[in-house]
C-alpha cells in the first residue's frame, strides 16, 4: 500500500545497491573491457563526453557514472551492460549483448546444414 503523503515509494522487496558497490562494479567492468589499453581514459572520454577527472574516478571506482553516462557506457561496453543487469537482478539472457550475435551465428549454421541436405 502506498503512503498517503510524501514522495517516497515503499521498498518492495528489492535490495538497494550502495554507491560504493555501484562504483566498484562499473569500475571493474570498464577495466575488464578496456584491459591494458593505455588510452582507456581517453576512449571513455570520447564515448561519453565526460571530463578526464570524472572518467578517472569511474575507472578507479571512487564514483559511478550518472544515468545518462551509464547508458552511453552500456552502449559501448558489453561488460558494463552485463554488470548493469546483474545489479538490477535481471536474467542475464535478457541483457546479454552477445545473445544477438549467438542467434545470428546459429541461424547461419542451420542454413548451411539445410543446404547440405541433412
Amino acid at each position: 500500500m502506498f503512503p498517503k503523503t510524501g514522495k517516497v515509494f515503499p521498498d518492495v522487496d528489492c535490495r538497494r545497491v550502495g554507491k560504493a558497490d555501484y562504483a566498484f562494479a562499473i569500475a571493474s567492468a570498464l577495466r575488464s573491457d578496456l584491459k591494458q589499453t593505455p588510452h582507456a581514459v581517453k576512449i571513455v572520454m570520447r564515448w561519453t563526453g565526460a571530463n578526464e577527472r570524472t572518467v578517472k574516478n569511474w575507472i578507479a571506482g571512487t564514483h559511478g557514472p550518472s544515468g545518462e553516462h551509464l547508458i552511453v557506457l552500456a552502449h559501448h561496453s558489453n561488460a558494463v551492460m552485463m554488470v548493469f543487469h546483474q545489479l538490477a537482478k535481471r536474467p542475464e539472457s535478457i541483457g546479454d549483448p552477445r545473445m544477438g550475435v549467438i542467434r545470428k551465428k546459429l541461424t547461419e549454421a542451420l542454413a548451411v546444414m539445410d543446404q547440405g541436405g541433412t
